[in-house]
Parts: C-alpha cells; structure tokens; sequence
C-alpha cells in the first residue's frame, strides 16, 4: 500500500486507520513476544536480558518502524536471541522461529472464534476481528515464506545449512522486489480471505 494512500486513510477513514494501526502494532509485539518466550524456554535468557520482555511497542518496534506503520503500513520488529545458548541449536532455532508466525495463526483463529461467536448478533460490529483475523493470516503466511530476514528463512536454512550464506545476501532484497511488483502481497489477502470465509 502506498504511503500516501495509507496515511490519506487518517482523514477519509480514521476508523480504519486506527484499527488497522492497533491491530498491527498487537500482533507485531506478540510475535515478537513469542520468539522471546519460545528463546526463554530454550534456554536463552537474552530477551530478558536485554529488556525485550514487556508489552511496550517502541522495545519491538522502534521509531522507524512506527512512523513506517502511520505513514506507509510497513511495519516491523525485533527481539534478540542468542541461538548458541539454545539447548539444541537447530531445533531451537527451528522452534524459536516459527513461535512467532504461530502466534500470529493463534491470533487470526481467535478472531475467527470471535465472529462465529458474536456473528449473528448484528448490532456488535465486528469488522475490527475480521481484519485482526485477516492481517494475522497474512502475517502467518508471509513470515514462514524463505525469504531472509524472514522466519521461515530461518527454518528452511536449518534443514537446508548451505541456504545460510544467502542470510546477509541481496537475497532478502531481491525477494521482496518480485512480491511487491507481481503483486503477490495481493494474493496474500486474497488466501487470508479464503481462510476466514472457510472457517466462519
């Protein structure tokens, strides 16, 4: 989504602006959130060490990405794992990857849950879950495609070791240069909406 289309949003639309906002900056701190408890469980206390453990965007985020999120609709986060303190390196990596996009599922079935629950009384709006169900798919999908810096780069090089040295490669770039101009961010939205008219 182009910046200026997203940000014109603000003013056109600011409720869904500012759904689709809170929905983003949740589900990023979860899933940041779930790769420090799946790190903490494998041993690597570096989340807590670093401060990474708490419910305050800007730690997951940071500034750049916010600004991102209101301006454009990128968004972002990180949190610091050391995989040598993992008790098993390949599995707890492979574990600690995947944690974050599974959060996101978890979060898109819950919304799920939520409109098969509350969809028939039609005086509860309840566009906000469709949407929250709707970006956690995509960020389900979109996290475990191998792409680097992605997670499922970082599990598809644990079962494949000589994908590694594409890690700090224009790989990545490259990679994100064809989804954005085939339009394949599209079609993401596209099997999200399948996956929610299929479940409710």
């Amino acid at each position: 989504m182009a910046s200026h289309l997203f940000i014109s949003n603000l003013f056109t639309e600011p409720t869904f602006f500012f759904r689709i906002v809170v929905i983003l900056i949740v589900s990023v701190c979860l899933h940041e959130l779930g790769h420090g408890f799946a790190a903490i469980s494998q041993g690597d206390r570096t989340p807590i060490e670093t401060g990474h453990m708490t419910a305050n965007p800007i730690v997951h985020m940071g500034w750049p990405s916010l600004i991102m999120l209101f301006l454009a609709g990128i968004v972002w986060g990180q949190m610091p794992v050391n995989p040598s303190r993992f008790r098993s390196q390949k599995w707890g990596n492979i574990w600690v990857s995947a944690a974050g996009p599974l959060v996101n599922l978890g979060l898109a079935l819950t919304s799920v849950m939520i409109l098969n629950l509350f969809g028939k009384f039609s005086a509860i709006s309840l566009e906000f879950f469709y949407l929250a169900a709707q970006i956690n798919f995509v960020l389900f999908i979109f996290n475990l495609l191998p792409i680097p810096p992605l997670d499922g780069f970082h599990i598809c090089s644990e079962f494949f070791p000589s994908l590694r040295p594409l890690r700090d490669s224009a790989f990545g770039l490259f990679g994100f240069m064809i989804l954005f101009y085939t339009g394949a961010f599209g079609a993401l939205y596209s099997i999200a909406d399948l996956a929610i008219k299929a479940l409710v």
